[in-house]
């Protein structure tokens, strides 16, 4: 048992990685250049089962209706909990025995994404809408088993004092990955077609797999596992085990990772809305959103890995609850400038995105270090579900709100929302809660 303490600002192992720069990590431990391209195949997936999808589907005369409902394909990401428990418990077939358990695992699931990708491409919505809803669900929940195995292998490969800087390469290489997934997309499908476009991404698949092979696999997974639980008991394990590891602060604990991105769902639901509202060109919004907010959020991220080396997780997780949500006062400060001029525009939106990547990697971070090693797949979905979950719900009535309060209330009320989970942060750092134990 390798006791870690989740509030503590200082950790040996993190200052002494801090004088180090980013292309030294990558030099001396080969688990971050892993991380990265692993990261980026991760990244692939998500947009290509509905978001970019959409625009396809837009152009061979889908119904509006019918491509809305289509939005559910990704409902694998927000259940995949439900499954998780298995690939901790089970052994992939024939990859185990070369790679062990996890990245067994990981290739499995990006072999299957790649079919996947290749059915979606070889399909006609215009024609046969039924083909391309099967292959994307295929797709769904191919790429939500990727994100659960890389996530484990992630948590299990690196110790506590790392993990900051393993989640920075990995949100690095997943935002590399939805650039491609998106921008990438789009481009290679109006120069070569839609078909063409999805098997070039099925190719690049192929970086993550390399990954997988050259990535070292942690040593409790080589030795596969004896023990085959009922399938209730198999699910339930993993949240017993951790509530029970958390005791008495296992309901705040859990509070405070429902509520951390709740005002950031809400939020991202209607920016595209104000955007237009406000008559911003699509180019504009591609520019500042896609390009130029690929390199701020690239910022974010790796700020947030070195403030979480400098002063310790939970620090950093009160001061990315307040940054993530004060952001969204810039949405409001565009809601209420009523103008669309470019310079104001990319500088609301800056802020929100530099913010949102910084809270993400420690929102991240700190779920990792309250997995077990053992359960470190199922542990850390079911947190990125509870985390995902009741956001989402309120943002399907973040419509209803605008129409009564406008764009600019809106925006300033998601941002009073993070007033309680930050003090439930606050709280949480400073009562500090007993040794978190990874097993």
């Amino acid at each position: 048992m390798l006791p870690v303490w989740l509030g503590a600002a200082k950790q040996t192992p993190m200052h002494e990685d801090s004088t180090k720069t980013w292309l030294g990590h990558l030099a001396q431990d080969r688990r971050y250049a892993a991380m990265a391209g692993l990261g980026f195949s991760s990244g692939l997936p998500f947009l290509l089962v509905y978001s970019t999808q959409s625009a396809w589907l837009s152009e061979a005369g889908v119904p509006i209706e019918t491509i809305g409902l289509l939005s559910e394909l990704t409902i694998a990401y927000k259940f995949k909990f439900v499954w998780s428990p298995f690939l901790d418990k089970y052994d992939p077939p024939l990859f185990a025995f070369f790679v062990g358990r996890r990245r067994g695992w990981i290739i499995v699931s990006q072999i299957a994404v790649m079919m996947a990708l290749a059915g979606v491409a070889f399909g006609d919505p215009a024609h046969w809408i039924a083909w391309t809803v099967i292959f994307s669900l295929v797709l769904g929940f191919a790429g939500a088993t990727q994100d659960v195995t890389i996530d484990g292998w992630r948590i299990t490969a690196a110790p506590p004092g790392k993990q900051s800087l393993m989640t920075a390469f990995s949100e690095a290489g997943y935002r590399v990955g939805t650039l491609v997934a998106g921008a990438g997309t789009l481009i290679a499908a109006d120069r070569y077609g839609w078909r063409t476009a999805y098997m070039c991404m099925a190719a690049l698949m192929t970086i993550g797999a390399l990954s997988a092979f050259l990535a070292p696999e942690p040593e409790s997974d080589l030795l596969a596992h004896r023990d085959h639980p009922g399938f209730m008991v198999t699910i339930v394990a993993p949240i017993k085990e951790l509530v029970g590891r958390l005791g008495p602060w296992a309901v705040p604990v859990l509070l405070l990772i429902a509520g951390f991105r709740m005002p950031g769902y809400m939020s991202s639901a209607m920016s595209m809305p104000l955007f237009k509202s406000l008559h911003v060109s699509d180019t504009d919004i591609a520019t500042v959103t896609k390009i130029f907010g690929f390199w701020i959020a690239l910022g974010g991220t790796f700020l947030a890995g070195y403030i979480v080396r400098k002063i310790g997780l939970i620090p950093s997780l009160l001061f990315g609850t307040v940054a993530g949500s004060a952001s969204h006062l810039s949405l409001a400060w565009l809601a209420g400038s009523g103008q669309s001029d470019f310079l104001r525009f990319a500088f609301a939106v800056s802020i929100e995105g530099f913010a949102y990547a910084f809270a993400q990697v420690v929102l991240i971070t700190y779920m990792s270090s309250l997995a077990s090693t053992e359960l470190a797949a199922s542990q850390y979905a079911l947190m990125t579900s509870l985390c995902a979950l009741p956001g989402s719900l309120l943002a399907g009535a973040s419509g209803f709100i605008i129409e009564r309060t406008g764009f600019e209330n809106f925006f300033i009320g998601t941002s009073l929302i993070g007033i309680p989970v930050a003090l439930l942060a606050w709280f949480v750092w400073r009562n500090h809660p007993p040794v978190v134990a990874q097993s």
